[in-house]
């Protein structure tokens, strides 16, 4: 009983950050132009992961960008501005991404 135990809690901690914040992307309507793994819209949060990997203020960056938008950064298709989320969503939803591998 123990080791089930055990495994099922190493389970759930393995999946638990890629469902960690999927209900607020989808909340928010990021999953329109996104997805976790394949390009849609806008690239894959695993491709913006590890694009700015081991950057230094990729958060900061990140967390302007959900907010105000972007263009050229990932091409000619513009990122429009999330005028509905909050800087504290918008945090969490970038250190959900940038957690993706």
């Amino acid at each position: 009983m123990k080791r089930t135990l055990i495994t099922l809690a190493m389970t759930l901690s393995v999946a638990a950050p890629a469902m960690a914040d999927q209900a607020l992307a989808t909340s928010k309507n990021c999953m329109a132009c996104h997805s976790i793994d394949k390009k849609l819209v806008g690239p894959a949060y695993k491709d913006v992961a590890k694009k700015y990997a081991g950057q230094k203020g990729a958060e900061a960056t990140l967390v302007t960008h959900v907010m105000k938008g972007s263009t050229g950064v990932w091409g000619p298709i513009p990122m429009p501005a999330n005028t509905q989320v909050s800087e504290a969503e918008a945090k969490k939803l970038v250190n959900w991404v940038l957690s993706l591998k």
